[in-house]
């Protein structure tokens, strides 16, 4: 037996060959878009002509223009607006699931709840539009009821529409982590709470907040990450005031034919989504060791 093959056999070689297809995969699909778009900031665009001369233009243009800064500063608010209805809407549902639903029924809620993903996510946004537009459902309704006399402009084609129909589309992804988290409570602690004269509320905040906060924080990342980058949504019912920084990447890459300085806002917009979601997993970690 040579030593090839003895290496072939050895539980370093088994172990490379089961992480070598994913590594490709991540190499080829995830590294490589990534370094060739950093590689893509730093570079200048005339048109057609693509310059590539080392220079920091694109980075300085993307920190110092007041619209860039405004769109990015409107995302992050946004971003951070949809997260916390997002969450403040899934958990109520999470936690019934978990404590309330009989055992047997849990699947079929959990089935429910992915029922939204059955449809197209351009569906649902038409479907909102419908909804809020000037002659829709809420404007018919309010009408055929006397409670206005003129039909409300304020409730499409703005920041609260974005707000609204992000967080519709990404409920249910918020639900699932919670729901995760919060079945893997031991009710023994609980009721040793209750035996010791703990209410309600307080058992709530003692026990079963703490301990589902890794389901908290893996939702607020799941959705919060994902929000700030999408250019759909606000194309189709945020009107001018709700633009945000992916709609001018968009239109970096595609009409202005300024590829360097989207991937130049790109990596911006993803370097501050990064350091926002270390932070708050960071401090959360420091909370967790402290009830510890």
């Amino acid at each position: 037996m040579n030593a090839f093959t003895k290496w072939r056999r050895s539980d370093g070689a088994q172990g490379l060959a089961l992480i070598s297809a994913p590594l490709v995969y991540a190499l080829l699909l995830l590294a490589a878009p990534i370094a060739m778009v950093i590689a893509l900031s730093f570079w200048t665009q005339d048109y057609l002509t693509l310059d590539r001369t080392f220079t920091m233009k694109n980075y300085i243009e993307a920190w110092s223009e007041p619209i860039y800064q405004t769109l990015m500063a409107r995302s992050l608010k946004i971003s951070a607006l949809v997260t916390a209805l997002t969450v403040f809407l899934a958990f109520p549902v999470a936690y019934y699931v978990s404590f309330h639903v009989a055992p047997k029924r849990k699947p079929l809620w959990i089935f429910l709840i992915t029922i939204p993903f059955w449809t197209s996510y351009l569906m649902r946004i038409f479907l909102w539009k419908v909804i809020l537009g000037y002659n829709g459902v809420i404007n018919g309704s309010l009408l055929g009821l006397g409670a206005i006399e003129q039909p409300l402009s304020f409730i499409l084609y703005n920041q609260n529409a974005v707000v609204l129909t992000l967080a519709h589309s990404w409920v249910p992804f918020a639900i699932l982590p919670m729901f995760v988290a919060l079945e893997k409570i031991d009710r023994s602690l609980l009721e040793a709470a209750e035996d010791l004269g703990d209410g309600p509320i307080r058992r709530f905040c003692r026990i079963t907040l703490p301990l589902a906060a890794p389901g908290i924080i893996a939702a607020t990342i799941i959705v919060f990450i994902p929000t700030i980058g999408d250019y759909v949504t606000p194309r189709l019912v945020g009107g001018p005031n709700g633009l945000m920084i992916s709609n001018m990447i968009e239109l970096q890459f595609k009409k202005a034919n300024n590829a360097p300085l989207g991937a130049a806002l790109a990596l911006s917009a993803m370097f501050l989504v990064s350091i926002i979601s270390i932070g708050f997993v960071w401090i959360n970690r420091k909370y967790l060791a402290g009830q510890k």
